[in-house]
């Protein structure tokens, strides 16, 4: 998986946030509003907030690596860009070579409106220069999926799907459902929502969902409503099987999910309804073969505002309280709730898959990760009277009886779209058919680099140099075997040869720091193994006949593709009425 949100510019920074309780909403200066294009007068009003879960360089693309030239790539909606590298990512995060993923691979994802969108739209002169039909294709939502596909050279479904706030998690759903019918073989989904690169605000409108104040406390006694925050996340899912067959690493196990929508059953058109809710929550634990009470932890929809926290607190009672027989999973505690919301705010088309990563990264990590801003229970909400608590404080997450921490993730759309997730931890995997090396014998590996540009290159070295130095790092044989079978290969290469993870991270290191990217590591030796050969062939550019061999590994996950791509900018909507429309308005 992958993923850049407000504060996190990748899942390592994401993950730390969210365990150390950070809230990322950013508070603007009027400086910085006014700098981004901000109305004077807007900053002036009473119910302006200057806050939101802002994500920086959203407007950087990696252009020519994705086959776009520059006027294509400055057209090309912000959206767009940002989703392509995040699917990009994901797939090497599942050790796999984004532009040879095997099998059918199928896309489900979404986005929301963009100020980019609807300015290249109402673009004059973007369409005389490069034609309507283009502008449409560049910027409009419903090509989201496919360009992906386009570009990745996927060949599976690819569907772009709207829900409003539920779209991502929607298409996590609707992609377990395509592997499960035999659709595709591997499955990439989430969700992207920048409404605009610039520095924003809001206007706070009483009654409304947004907060007065600029944070997000959901349940809590002083919650008012949520902020508005962009990101961008990508899950790749295959079905647990073929995973575990082809060695891929496996962060979670999706064990079912749910879809419904509340019809008529609700007070208007964009409240929640509790019974679907409640209906979608039981059909996916049942989905799963469990009954609701098996979680331990539900990451919840937590938009901190009056309605849609009691209503959504009502609809996971009636499905979350044991049965009268019941002895729970969860060691007796209650069942843990939180809500991503607090921290980055409310990222609409891209809020569900947000929450979803988070509670993966929480089941990979066995802790429980704080919802923040938060102080005591709403009294309205009478939590002491539902199987829940808020976690408002990292804390270590307890093994249940039966050894499997769960969770569930909930995600509702404006219009009654509602979607639950359940979600186990990965199984314990060990390696298959690959003997380790006896004690008297160090196997060197090659450890094959390459990247669009020698700077890239470099922070490539760097970035694998520091996961190799971690605790509990990959092993060498499988960083090896990873790098060889799922990354691209690219124009700009170097290699290092070495024994243990120790003496490639210091060869790595020196790489990054500006050493020379031909020669392995080390002076010229003898060539025993063939792989320095391998090596050169490697730095010409060849098709390189990579050995089977005793030490051959499994795809683990490794650092992803750094980018780091100049500003493309984004189109903004113009303040007033164009320049050439002035004379004939009446003055």
């Amino acid at each position: 998986m992958s993923g850049r949100f407000p504060g996190a510019p990748d899942l390592d920074a994401y993950w730390a946030n969210l365990r150390d309780g950070v809230c990322t909403l950013t508070d603007f200066t009027e400086a910085e509003l006014l700098a981004d294009g901000a109305d004077p007068a807007e900053l002036r009003g009473a119910e302006h907030v200057p806050a939101k879960g802002f994500l920086a360089d959203a407007d950087r693309f990696e252009a020519e690596l994705f086959g776009f030239n520059r006027t294509e790539a400055a057209a090309l909606d912000p959206q767009h860009r940002l989703l392509l590298e995040t699917a990009w990512a994901a797939i090497e995060d599942a050790g796999h070579d984004p532009l040879a993923v095997p099998g059918r691979t199928g896309v489900y994802v979404g986005g929301s409106p963009t100020e980019h969108m609807l300015a290249a739209h109402t673009d004059r002169r973007l369409a005389a220069s490069i034609g309507a039909m283009q502008i449409r294709i560049l910027t409009d939502r419903e090509f989201l999926a496919p360009w992906i596909s386009y570009r990745l050279g996927l060949q599976g479904p690819s569907l772009t799907v709207q829900t409003a706030c539920s779209t991502s998690l929607t298409a996590v759903h609707l992609a377990a459902q395509a592997l499960l019918l035999g659709e595709c073989d591997t499955a990439l989904a989430g969700g992207v929502s920048v409404d605009t690169v610039r520095r924003q605000g809001y206007v706070h409108y009483a009654g409304g969902i947004f907060s007065a104040d600029g944070r997000c406390r959901p349940f809590d006694e002083r919650a008012g409503g949520t902020v508005p925050g962009s990101g961008v996340g990508v899950v790749v899912l295959r079905r647990l099987s073929d995973a575990l067959a082809d060695g891929d690493p496996v962060r979670a196990v999706l064990r079912g999910s749910a879809l419904t929508n509340d019809g008529a059953t609700k007070v208007g058109f964009t409240a929640p309804g509790v019974e679907q809710q409640t209906a979608a929550i039981v059909e996916a634990w049942s989905a799963a073969g469990l009954a609701p009470s098996a979680a331990q932890y539900v990451e919840t929809h937590g938009t901190a505002t009056e309605l849609g926290d009691r209503i959504e607190l009502a609809a996971a009672t009636a499905a979350f309280a044991p049965p009268a027989d019941d002895s729970r999973g969860d060691t007796g505690t209650g069942i843990g709730i939180g809500s991503v919301k607090s921290n980055i705010g409310h990222l609409d088309a891209a809020a569900g898959v947000a929450s979803c990563i988070k509670a993966v990264l929480m089941l990979e990590h066995a802790t429980l990760a704080p919802t923040v801003n938060v102080s005591r229970p709403h009294p309205d909400l009478r939590m002491d009277a539902t199987p829940f608590h808020v976690v408002d404080s990292a804390r270590p997450w307890p093994l249940p009886a039966d050894g499997v921490r769960r969770a569930g993730v909930s995600s509702l759309g404006i219009g009654g779209t509602n979607v639950h997730v359940v979600l186990e931890q990965a199984p314990e995997i060990t390696r298959l058919n690959a003997p380790a090396p006896t004690p008297d014998v160090r196997l060197r590996h090659l450890l094959p680099l390459s990247a669009h540009t020698e700077t890239a290159l470099r922070s490539v070295a760097a970035r694998l140099a520091t996961a190799l130095r971690a605790p509990g790092g990959p092993c060498l044989a499988d960083t090896a075997y990873t790098l060889r079978t799922g990354r691209t290969p690219m124009d700009v290469r170097a290699y290092v040869l070495a024994e243990d993870p120790a003496e490639a991270a210091e060869r790595l290191t020196a790489l990054a720091e500006g050493g020379a990217l031909d020669d392995g590591g080390e002076a010229p030796a003898p060539d025993p193994d063939g792989l320095r050969g391998l090596g050169e062939l490697w730095l010409k550019g060849g098709s390189v006949p990579w050995p089977e061999t005793p030490a051959e590994g499994r795809r683990v996950s490794l650092p992803t593709y750094p980018f780091a791509g100049e500003s493309f900018g984004s189109l903004t909507l113009a303040r007033g009425p164009e320049p050439e429309l002035q004379e004939a308005l009446p003055g």
